[in-house]
């Protein structure tokens, strides 16, 4: 699956058998970090909720035809669910942001493992 933020809506002028009442929106790819990612491109949203704005995650291909009722649409893309926050856990990669951790709350460190005696 992967991150994308919903850009605009699309109206289609025929429509599909099968997609009748699916939304088609316009949606722009996001890399981990949420930066613009690519081009954006048509997604029908399988979810019916997501909206200009929204960050979603979309699958791509035979998964997208997959997600919507009935199967196999004649689809590229589909959004799969709306996505609440993202949390990015490897601060420092090789293509993300450097420097110090973020604020807020630490969890505590694992306790060490003790040996078994023998």
């Amino acid at each position: 699956m992967f991150l994308g933020r919903v850009i605009g809506r699309l109206v289609a002028a025929t429509i599909t058998p099968g997609m009748e009442g699916v939304p088609l929106l316009w949606v722009q790819p996001l890399d981990k970090h949420c930066r613009p990612e690519g081009k954006a491109f048509v997604c029908a949203d399988g979810t019916r909720m997501a909206g200009p704005g929204e960050l979603v995650y979309w699958e791509a291909s035979r998964e997208a035809a997959l997600t919507l009722e009935p199967s196999f649409v004649p689809v590229d893309h589909a959004v799969v669910g709306l996505v609440d926050d993202v949390q990015i856990d490897d601060i420092g990669d090789a293509d993300g942001p450097t420097g110090p951790a973020p604020s807020g709350p630490v969890a505590p460190a694992a306790a060490p493992r003790r040996k078994r005696k023998p």
